[in-house]
């Protein structure tokens, strides 16, 4: 889709529909948040900033196991869902990753980013920016789209190259465009080499067990078919 009127990713639209959707649907729920989480690790202590929070649902889980959280995203409407869910003492800003984060170096041990990069056309500077903000030896735990989960969506047979896609979502009675980049994981790695952060951990996640119950046909696509793809990196 080329019509420079077509409004992407209108996250401030359908806030609060995809925000519920979001909290419920399996392949958040029971898939990839205990799969990020998990990757997180133990969190007690620990200043984190959740890079893209959207409506704050990751963020109440680290505030809950003991972090002081930071949330940032594009979506003034996203953030007053968080800010209605989180309360007022924890800091929301909102701030677009593709550009230069509005703290000094060094402020955080970990940054999170859920289900972001994959609406980015470029991956270094984005990094970088993570790598900056972080203490020494601090780490970045991240989800994104699998590129094969890209190239079943798209229908494109092209697995190497860096490309952006369209898909339609149905949020609260609207269909909304959505914009994704595919790259292929060598894409990835590179730009975690560009950025300085290494690769501790990939993780292609399997669905909770209780998913087998509660929606059983999620449970069996995610069982044979990666959705999205993790990892942790090291400053």
């Amino acid at each position: 889709m080329t019509d420079a009127k077509v409004k992407y990713n209108d996250y401030d639209g359908f806030a609060r529909s995809y925000a519920r959707d979001n909290e419920i649907s399996p392949y958040n729920d029971l898939y990839e948040r205990p799969a990020i989480l998990s990757l997180a690790g133990e969190v007690a202590g620990l200043r984190v900033l959740d890079a893209g929070c959207g409506a704050g649902a990751h963020a109440a889980e680290l505030i809950a196991r003991g972090a002081a959280v930071t949330g940032v995203d594009l979506s003034a409407g996203l953030l007053a869902l968080a800010r209605e869910r989180l309360g007022p003492g924890v800091p929301l800003l909102q701030a677009d990753l593709s550009r230069p984060l509005p703290f000094p170096g060094g402020a955080f041990d970990l940054v999170l980013s859920s289900l972001v990069m994959h609406y980015l056309e470029e991956w270094e500077p984005t990094l970088r920016e993570f790598a900056r903000v972080l203490a020494p030896g601090g780490r970045v735990v991240l989800s994104t789209h699998h590129p094969f989960m890209d190239m079943r969506i798209s229908g494109s047979d092209d697995y190497l190259g860096t490309y952006a896609y369209t898909d339609a979502w149905e949020r609260g009675g609207r269909t909304m465009t959505m914009r994704f980049w595919h790259r292929p994981l060598r894409a990835m790695l590179a730009a975690f080499r560009d950025a300085g952060l290494t690769v501790e951990d990939i993780v292609e996640p399997d669905p909770l067990p209780e998913a087998a119950e509660i929606a059983p046909d999620a449970y069996r696509g995610l069982s044979r078919r990666a959705q999205f793809l993790l990892f942790a990196l090291r400053a």
